[in-house]
């Protein structure tokens, strides 16, 4: 399938939730697990705070090693050598020929294009041009609203397509892959000083002229988007991003602005949202939260919390699904049978019908490492249809015998850039080294601590 036809009406993830909320969609039917969410906050107890995995053993790293050199070949070959940006979707059974790109998947491509050159997937000199020649295109020639990106385009001019909107998280997304090489290619100063620039030509202080909840996008037929960054999601690195700028920086106070909501599963209470589980890993693929918590959280304990409640969740729905098991879990917006899907939970939101995500699990590496790579081992070894020459297809339904035939730039993309952070915090450590994002964490108020 196409991009048209799993995006009739150009929505974003955040759009179809906000819908599906305002529509009932929401917990229509909830396993028998208690769920609930809390009204007054309530901090994290030790008890919840779950031990750190231990480490990989050499077959999961091999896994991880294949894993990732079949995600960056998606990189490579959905990506325009002339543009750099990369297509939103591919088929994997044809040849892809639509022409949309996405911004987002071209953000977690040029990371892509630093952990290949790392890994020796790539030769330098050749990971080296491509990030050159889509550091020059994005500065010179690509579309842009205050140095903010159009969400989709067309992979071989840069032009808006669809009437898609300039989007505030699919530039960030964008730009943690531009600041990534910024510092893995620190010794070539065209590509620092095109970083530079696209970095500090966005202007965030425009995202919050008249609030300090920013917008999710803007369009030049209708201006502001009616959506609000207000509650925690994958948005942190919007904000964390914009705090860290120095020409056009958000007040100090957006950071508490939003609202961090309690909910507690299963008697594990967590920083939650109505919303699938990327909402807990999208961030944190750049920003390193490990050691650290603000005046609220530990976000990355959190986020083990929310991938183990996920984990039970999942178990818990195979009394309805019996394919679900703690070798098979995993429910993300997606690609499904009839159409893209915003689904997961708890709370169930959704028409969730038995299908699997592999990004869902694969997004959570870092998390639970060894809950993960059970999962991820029994889909190659037992659902072959899943794999594919770029990693997992986006979806698949074993009750129903469907596979997609797609994969999605950015699910491939947290997957390779979580299968890297595991085995060796290369994306963290890298992009760590930015002055923007290390600024922007202290002014959010984040410090070290032990956990």
């Amino acid at each position: 399938m196409k991009e048209k036809s799993f995006f009739p009406s150009l929505l974003t993830r955040r759009d179809l939730l906000l819908q599906m909320g305002g529509l009932g969609l929401l917990g229509v039917v909830e396993p028998t697990k208690t769920f609930s969410l809390l009204v007054e906050p309530k901090q994290q107890a030790p008890s919840q705070v779950l031990a750190t995995p231990v480490g990989l053993s050499p077959d999961d790293d091999a896994f991880l090693e294949d894993l990732e050199r079949r995600n960056f070949q998606y990189f490579w070959d959905q990506a325009s050598p002339e543009t750099g940006l990369v297509r939103d979707r591919a088929n994997v059974t044809t040849k892809e020929t639509s022409v949309v790109a996405s911004i987002a998947a071209t953000g977690f491509g040029l990371t892509a294009l630093c952990i290949a050159q790392k890994r020796q997937f790539l030769a330098f000199e050749d990971a080296r041009d491509r990030v050159l020649a889509t550091l020059r295109f994005l500065w010179k020639t690509m579309p842009t609203h205050r140095g903010f990106f159009y969400h989709f385009a067309d992979i071989n001019t840069g032009e808006r397509v669809w009437d898609s909107e300039v989007s505030s998280v699919d530039t960030s997304i964008l730009l943690c892959g531009v600041l990534t090489c910024r510092r893995h290619f620190q010794e070539h100063s065209e590509i620092s000083f095109l970083a530079y620039e696209i970095f500090n030509r966005v202007d965030w202080s425009w995202l919050s002229e008249d609030t300090t909840l920013l917008p999710h996008g803007w369009t030049p037929e209708f201006g502001f988007l009616p959506y609000r960054w207000d509650y925690y999601s994958e948005m942190m690195m919007i904000y964390l991003l914009g705090l860290g700028s120095l020409p056009h920086p958000l007040p100090a106070d957006a950071w508490k602005a939003w609202k961090r909501l309690n909910f507690e599963y299963d008697g594990i209470g967590y920083i939650g949202s109505f919303a699938p589980l990327f909402v807990h890993q999208y961030s944190q693929a750049w920003f390193d939260f490990r050691g650290k918590r603000d005046q609220y959280a530990d976000y990355f304990q959190n986020s083990i919390l929310a991938t183990d409640v996920h984990r039970r969740f999942c178990i818990e729905l195979g009394k309805q699904f019996p394919d679900y098991s703690d070798d098979l879990w995993g429910i993300t917006a997606s690609d499904s049978q009839k159409g893209y899907v915003i689904w997961g939970g708890p709370p169930m939101m959704g028409p969730i019908d038995g299908t699997v995500v592999p990004s869902a699990s694969a997004g959570s590496l870092p998390f639970m490492p060894q809950a993960v790579m059970r999962v991820l081992r029994n889909i190659k070894d037992h659902y072959s249809r899943a794999w594919s020459q770029y990693g997992f297809i986006n979806a698949f339904n074993p009750i129903k015998n469907w596979y997609d035939t797609d994969t999605v730039g950015i699910d491939v993309g947290i997957t390779m850039l979580m299968a890297e952070n595991v085995r060796t915090g290369f994306v963290w450590n890298t992009f760590m080294k930015n002055q923007e994002a290390m600024r922007g964490m202290d002014r959010a108020g984040f410090k070290k601590y032990q956990p």
